[in-house]
C-alpha cells in the first residue's frame, strides 16, 4: 500500500468512527470501541518492537501505567490541565522506555523478555505501595476529562472519536515510519542482528528509539484511558494485560501494523464473550485468572498454527 492509499483508507476509517461516535446509541458497544482503540495504540507499539524490530517485551502494561498515572495524579493531585499531563506522560513513558532500554538491550532472547518482565513487576509493586501519591490498591479518583474549551471529552461517544483519532493518526504516521529507511533497519535487525551490525546498522542505537517510540505510545493510550474512567488503580497493568497485548499482536500478525487493531478488537470481543460466558468464576476469583491460561493457549495455537494471524487469513482469502 502507498503511502497515498493509506492515507486515503485512514481517511475513510476516521469518517466511519465519526458515524459511529454520532449513531450508535449503546454505551456498551461505544465502550468496548473505546477499548479496541486504547488497546490497539498499545498493541501498536509493541508490534513495532516485536514484528519490526524482532524485540520481545512482556512489559508492556508498565509503561500503559505510567501513562496513565502521571496524568492522573498532575491533573487530580497538582491541577495540571489534561493535555500538558498527557504530554508529560508520554514523555515520561518514552523516557521511561530508553532508560530501562538503555542496559536490558545488551540481552537478547528470553534473557531480554524476562528483563522486560521483571520491569513491569517493579512498577506495578511500586504503584500498589505508593499509598501517598498513587492511592495504593483503593485506586486514584477525581481525574478530569479531557476538554478543548468548551468542549469536553466526558461522553464515549467523544472519547470514541478521541481514541480513534489517535489511533489512526498513529496508523499512519507508523505506516510511514516502516516503509522508510528507517523501517528498512528495524527489519534488517529483526532478520539478522549481525548482518545488520556488518551492514553499518547502529542497531543499539534503532533498538533504543523503537522501544522509546512504543514506550511513549503506550503511555499515550494510558493517559486516555485515565481520563476517560477518571479513576485508575494498578489491578489492570499486571503481567495478564502485557500477556494480553503480545496476543493483540501475534493474533492480528506480528509484522503487520492493521493486524494490532484486528487482534485488539479480537481480545476486546474474546474477553467480553469470556466474561458472559462465566459470570461466576469472574465475579469469584475475578477475570485475570482464567484469562491469563487462555491467552497462553491461544497464543501457543497462533504461533504453532497460524504464525501469519488474522491478517495472513486475509491474504489468504483474497
Amino acid at each position: 500500500m502507498s503511502a497515498r492509499e493509506r492515507w486515503v483508507v485512514l481517511a475513510a476509517a476516521a469518517l466511519a468512527v465519526g458515524a459511529a461516535g454520532w449513531g450508535v446509541k449503546s454505551t456498551y458497544v461505544l465502550s468496548a470501541l473505546v477499548f479496541v482503540a486504547l488497546n490497539a495504540i498499545a498493541a501498536l507499539g509493541l508490534s513495532l518492537v516485536m514484528g519490526f524490530a524482532g524485540q520481545v517485551s512482556l512489559g508492556q502494561a508498565a509503561f500503559y501505567a505510567i501513562g496513565a498515572y502521571v496524568s492522573g495524579i498532575l491533573t487530580a493531585s497538582f491541577g495540571w490541565n489534561g493535555w500538558a499531563a498527557l504530554a508529560v506522560a508520554v514523555l515520561t513513558g518514552a523516557l521511561t522506555a530508553f532508560a530501562i532500554g538503555l542496559p536490558i538491550f545488551r540481552l537478547s532472547g528470553l534473557l531480554l523478555a524476562m528483563a522486560t518482565l521483571g520491569f513491569g513487576i517493579i512498577v506495578y509493586y511500586v504503584l500498589v505501595n505508593s499509598a501517598d501519591l498513587t492511592g495504593g490498591p483503593s485506586g486514584l479518583t477525581g481525574i478530569p476529562p479531557l476538554a478543548i474549551g468548551g468542549f469536553t471529552f466526558d461522553t464515549d461517544g467523544r472519547v470514541l472519536w478521541l481514541a480513534w483519532g489517535a489511533l489512526l493518526l498513529l496508523l499512519g504516521l507508523a505506516g510511514n515510519l516502516v516503509d522508510s529507511r528507517v523501517g528498512r533497519a528495524f527489519r534488517a535487525i529483526h532478520g539478522s542482528e549481525p548482518a545488520a551490525q556488518a551492514a553499518g546498522i547502529d542497531t543499539a542505537r534503532y533498538k533504543l528509539g523503537v522501544f522509546a517510540l512504543a514506550g511513549g505510545m503506550t503511555a499515550l493510550a494510558g493517559g486516555i484511558y485515565a481520563h476517560y474512567l477518571k479513576f485508575i488503580n494498578p489491578s489492570p497493568f499486571g503481567f495478564a494485560f502485557s500477556v494480553e497485548l503480545v496476543v493483540m499482536v501475534v493474533l492480528g500478525g506480528v509484522a503487520s501494523l492493521w493486524g494490532a487493531v484486528l487482534g485488539a478488537a479480537a481480545v476486546v470481543l474474546l474477553v467480553e464473550a469470556l466474561r458472559g460466558l462465566l459470570p461466576l468464576v469472574t465475579a469469584s476469583h475475578g477475570a485475570a485468572e482464567y484469562e491469563i491460561v487462555i491467552f497462553g493457549v491461544i497464543l501457543m495455537a497462533f504461533m504453532i498454527f497460524l504464525p501469519g494471524g488474522l491478517t495472513a487469513v486475509g491474504r489468504r482469502a483474497s
